[in-house]
């Protein structure tokens, strides 16, 4: 892993997109949607030679943030399709580029994935002409963010936990719960925690109280109905006053780690890695309720006018060389199981807990809440994206 990575990225724009998973599309029993009548092909489609892609920083590398991170290049020697690249912060900043065209492939996580295939900007996949699929491990395959009554919507790509990181001078005793983030426990450090700026974070406060308050019932943090989501909403307005500041941009979270404005809070594995690295006393940890989590897929636009190269690409980013590289890059596990016999560093895939399938089991991964709740109740009405939207301007004040 290296100890310098996208440094020239600044994440997020400020748009949200506005939207239920339910336009253009119909909502069915047992937490599902339908979305509009689209068909995979059945061969592949003409190669051709153009590729627009549209990615989370680090997942479609050109050589521009460092001259030898490069697997785009070899990519278009070997296809002839000609690479565009543009980038994104967020989710939401995500779903509002791609609705507007121009993209051929996305590398969606699953608080963007289900509001695209709901509204038809992303078509079924043929996964039968993506050779490199058979190695996925099995556990990413099928999931309820990359497939909708067993039809698959992309191409599993990498995963990794939101981690609960701390400063190992500073938090004593190690925090081993959330609840060290939240009031009371959190007091002590007032003004000295971070959380992760996006609607989303609900979530996890949700996944706290699905322990830490049972009564509420919660089993699943993006199935909330409207107490369960005013629970989540009240615990961060609390949590609020605690908060140094919310991050979008990991390299800032990073540098306020370094700086000692932030000694605990929200992470990714990778911001830890590259703390520790500079020499801050950091640790990070799935706390003993789980966490959220991010599992990414890579889909094609059903008005791609290049679905050859879209296919190409898919296949190609997750060989076992390339996704290794990518998923060294980024900080997370891959998604292909032979790419643990390919990483640089030897231990990456025993770090990032890609084939330990029990560390995934209390993984939340991001989902886009809906009316129709994801744990299958049909007794009530879940809350949609629109109105964790709505609570989070609230809670930020």
């Amino acid at each position: 892993m290296r100890s310098r990575r996208l440094l020239g990225v600044v994440a997020v724009g400020s748009g949200l997109l506005l939207m239920t998973t339910a336009c253009s599309s119909s909502t069915t029993a047992g937490g599902t949607f339908t979305p509009p009548s689209l068909s995979a092909p059945t061969a592949l489609p003409a190669l051709g030679n153009e590729l627009n892609i549209l990615a989370w920083p680090g997942y479609a590398e050109d050589g521009s943030t460092d001259k030898a991170v490069d697997w785009v290049t070899p990519f278009e020697k070997d296809t002839g399709c000609k690479v565009k690249v543009k980038t994104f912060g967020t989710s939401d900043e995500a779903v509002n580029l791609f609705k507007g065209g121009g993209y051929d492939t996305i590398s969606m996580s699953g608080d963007a994935s289900l509001r695209l295939i709901a509204s038809g900007d992303v078509e079924p996949v043929n996964v039968d002409l993506v050779p490199n699929y058979k190695d996925i491990f099995p556990d990413l395959k099928d999931q309820p963010w990359n497939t909708v009554s067993g039809v698959n919507y992309g191409i599993p790509h990498g995963r990794g936990a939101n981690l609960l990181q701390y400063n190992t001078k500073v938090v004593s005793p190690a925090p081993t719960s959330w609840a060290s983030t939240f009031a009371p426990s959190g007091d002590k450090y007032k003004g000295k925690i971070t959380g992760y700026d996006t609607p989303i974070f609900i979530a996890d406060a949700a996944n706290y109280l699905r322990v830490a308050q049972p009564d509420l019932k919660i089993t699943n943090p993006y199935a909330l109905d409207e107490t369960q989501l005013n629970a989540a909403v009240d615990l961060l307005k609390a949590q609020k006053p605690l908060i140094s500041e919310y991050w979008s941009d990991y390299t800032k979270q990073v540098s306020s780690f370094k700086s000692g404005n932030t000694v605990l809070g929200f992470t990714w594995q990778v911001n830890a890695n590259l703390a520790s690295a500079d020499g801050v006393p950091v640790n990070a940890i799935k706390p003993k309720e789980g966490a959220t989590g991010w599992s990414d897929t890579w889909g094609i636009a059903a008005k791609s006018p290049n679905k050859g190269c879209a296919y190409a690409w898919a296949n190609y980013v997750v060989s076992p060389k390339v996704n290794a590289e990518v998923a060294e890059w980024f900080g997370e596990a891959p998604a292909n199981e032979k790419s643990c016999a390919e990483t640089a560093n030897k231990d990456h895939c025993k770090q990032f807990h890609a084939a330990d399938t029990a560390y995934w089991k209390d993984v939340y991964y991001w989902t886009t809440p809906i009316e129709k709740c994801l744990d299958g109740r049909t007794d009530v009405k879940c809350t949609d994206y629109n109105a964790w939207t709505q609570k989070w301007t609230e809670i930020k004040g």
